[in-house]
Formats: C-alpha cells, sequence, structure tokens
C-alpha cells in the first residue's frame, strides 16, 4: 500500500502539469524558461542517478553499453516523431520545383521546433527516465530513509517537465483529451514502476538493473541534444541557461539530501 500512495503522490505531479498546460496560454518566454528547467533536473537525473548507478552497478562496459542503446532508441523513436509531425508533403513537378525548393527552404523549421515536436520528445524522456527511477524510488522504501528525499526530487521535477510538454503538444494543436490522456498514461505506468520496485523487483541482482538505468540515462541524453534544449533556446535565447543552471542546482540538492 505505501507503495502505490509514494507512485502516485510522484506521478500526480505529471497530471498536474499537464492539466495547467493544457489549459493555460504561457508566454512563449516563460515555455522556454521552463523547458530549460526541466532540462537542468534530467541532466542531473542522467548524471548522478541513472548512468552512475549503472556503472557503480553493471561497470562501464555494461552502462556504456546501455548508454548507447537508449541514444540510439530515442533518436530513431525522435525522427519518425518527427516524420509524424510534418506530415506528407507533395512533391512538385518540372519548373515549379525549382522555383520553390529555395522558398521551402526557408520557411522549413528547425527539427527541433518542428509540430511542436518537444512535447512528444519530453513525453518520450520522461517515460524512459521515469520507469526506472521508479521502480528504484520502490526499492528505497525497504531503506531508513523511505525514500522521501527521492519522492520530493521526483515530484519537483515531473511538474514542469509535463506542463512543458503539455503545452508544446497544445501549440502542436491536440485536443485536451488527447494531451491528459498522453500524460495520464504515463502517470499509471509510472506509478505502476514503483509498485514493481517495491515487489517483484525488490531483490532484483545490481548487474540486471544497470542495464534499464543505461538505458534511460541514454534516452535522456539523446532527448536533451536532438529537441529539449535546441527548442528551448530557440524560443528563450540566452536566459535558458540561468533557467538550466536552476533546474540542474534544485535537483541535484534534493537528489543529495
Amino acid at each position: 500500500m505505501d507503495a502505490l500512495i509514494f507512485g502516485v503522490i510522484a506521478s500526480s505531479a505529471l497530471v498536474i502539469g499537464a492539466l495547467v498546460g493544457a489549459r493555460v496560454q504561457l508566454p512563449k518566454a516563460v515555455l522556454a524558461a521552463m523547458l530549460a528547467f526541466a532540462a537542468g533536473a534530467l541532466i542531473t537525473a542522467l548524471a548522478f542517478e541513472l548512468f552512475e548507478d549503472a556503472y557503480e552497478h553493471g561497470g562501464i562496459w555494461r552502462a556504456g553499453g546501455g548508454l548507447i542503446a537508449g541514444a540510439a532508441v530515442f533518436t530513431a523513436l525522435s525522427s519518425w516523431l518527427d516524420r509524424i509531425a510534418q506530415g506528407p508533403r507533395e512533391q512538385p513537378h518540372g519548373s515549379e520545383k525549382l522555383d520553390t525548393d529555395a522558398a521551402a527552404q526557408q520557411r522549413r523549421p528547425s527539427t527541433a521546433s518542428t509540430g511542436g515536436a518537444a512535447g512528444l520528445a519530453l513525453l518520450a524522456a520522461v517515460t524512459l527516465d521515469g520507469v526506472p527511477e521508479n521502480v528504484a524510488l520502490g526499492v528505497s522504501l525497504g531503506a531508513d530513509s523511505g525514500g522521501l528525499a527521492l519522492l520530493a526530487a521526483i515530484f519537483v521535477s515531473n511538474f514542469p517537465e509535463a506542463l512543458v510538454g503539455s503545452a508544446s503538444m497544445r501549440a502542436q494543436g491536440r485536443s485536451q483529451r488527447y494531451i491528459l490522456g498522453c500524460w495520464v498514461a504515463c502517470a499509471a505506468l509510472l506509478t505502476l514502476a514503483v509498485v514493481l520496485g517495491a515487489g517483484p523487483l525488490a531483490n532484483t541482482s545490481p548487474e540486471t538493473i544497470s542495464l534499464p538505468l543505461a538505458f534511460a540515462a541514454g534516452a535522456v541524453l539523446a532527448s536533451l541534444a536532438d529537441t529539449l534544449m535546441p527548442e528551448a533556446y530557440e524560443k528563450g535565447g540566452p536566459i535558458v541557461a540561468m533557467s538550466t543552471t536552476a533546474g540542474f542546482t534544485l535537483s541535484f540538492l534534493l537528489s543529495i539530501l
């Protein structure tokens, strides 16, 4: 029962953030700052929780292999999402193609901003990062600390990530039902991960756990480089550097409590 309660509390931030992002029209600069803040929090998660734990439990080869695999899978997923967001394009014929190529090149948005792709990318990053992180939360319930510090860190990072992700989906033209459905499904999956961590996976060997941790770290790292940070800079400019620093610092302080 404790695992279920902890899971619901940690994942509730995703639903709350999604509700705010789907219904409140935030200025572009604010969205960029919050996206950068979420990126900073994810940097802490991948560096000091995911990959570090994967290395300590499984060694450099297992951790490195999982990191590369996670980055490759996310990159392939991101490319697929970009193609879906762009939709089919009609190919002009003959001289029309020559006349339109230059104009189309000027109008074509960057990969980071195409169709609000940051929303889906952030949803994927939160899911891939959150599953092993919430499993770790479930496992930590048997420790003396009871997992309270990790619960606080997950909750604080989940809210801005869901808010920005849902706002980006809204900018893409997605309906509120679609947006909330995506994030509620993500929250349910992460709640289940806490329950699994406290139950069936509580006695899993560290070497086995190291692979999903490293995989998640690679996926998060790829999402930062491919979509989240370019999107934040494009919308907010240099101010996102301070927002990223703030997200990293707060998440790091929560992780060491």
